[in-house]
């Protein structure tokens, strides 16, 4: 199957438009069609030995999202203490999640005993299974983008605490939890870019020819 010129800019214009939404939740609800095609395209993801190790949790109630809000500001406070000085209080700043706001949460997890302890292309690197659910959290948050869906990955809330809140069994691994829904706005830059936090760094100092270090 051919990709048309006009389907792959389309393809393009998504990845570039993605952001890491924070702030900007409406509380619009996500049609049933919507999320079933999200959730079909995260489906799609890659996955090493075809064994698919991903589940998807929706949450949508709020006692669970305050559980996991609650996660979130213990395991936010333990960061701000990383940083020192200025770096600090601008940490604190910073917003860094959705999800009393987002209409819908998402978690998606990983079963590394699916198929069984021998898996095609995972022998030589066991963790190929969590990376390959590190594509569905792509698939979804790249279709999303094209449902004009906003996506924000919290990363700052310790395991345990979605084990706890999303009842998930001891042996799955939660690889994300994702915030969703329609927002006011997309911003032009990634928010922390544009907050000074950090530069997009050069695609021509990362490029290696051959053997490391040997870019142009």
């Amino acid at each position: 199957m051919q990709i048309s010129q006009s389907e792959r800019d389309a393809v393009y214009k998504a990845i570039f438009a993605r952001r890491d939404v924070r702030g900007e939740f409406l509380p619009d609800p996500i049609p049933d069609e919507v999320l079933q095609r999200i959730l079909t395209a995260a489906h799609h993801a890659p996955s090493v030995g075809f064994m698919q190790p991903w589940d998807f949790i929706l949450v949508r109630d709020p006692a669970v999202k305050r559980r996991i809000k609650d996660g979130f500001e213990t395991a936010h406070r333990e960061a701000a203490a990383l940083f020192e000085g200025d770096r600090r209080e601008r940490y604190r700043q910073l917003k860094l999640e959705g999800i009393l706001e987002s209409p819908v949460g998402i978690c998606i997890t990983c079963d590394r005993a699916r198929t069984g302890p021998v898996v095609i292309g995972r022998t030589a690197n066991p963790e190929m299974d969590l990376y390959s659910s590190v594509c569905a959290v792509q698939n979804l948050w790249l279709a999303a983008r094209a449902e004009n869906l906003g996506v924000g990955w919290v990363s700052i809330v310790h395991r345990e605490v979605l084990h706890e809140a999303l009842g998930i069994p001891a042996q799955i691994v939660p690889v994300a939890y994702l915030c969703v829904g329609y927002v006011s706005v997309f911003h032009d830059r990634p928010e922390l870019e544009s907050a000074g936090w950090l530069p997009r760094l050069d695609l021509r100092t990362l490029i290696h020819h051959d053997v490391w270090g040997s870019g142009v």
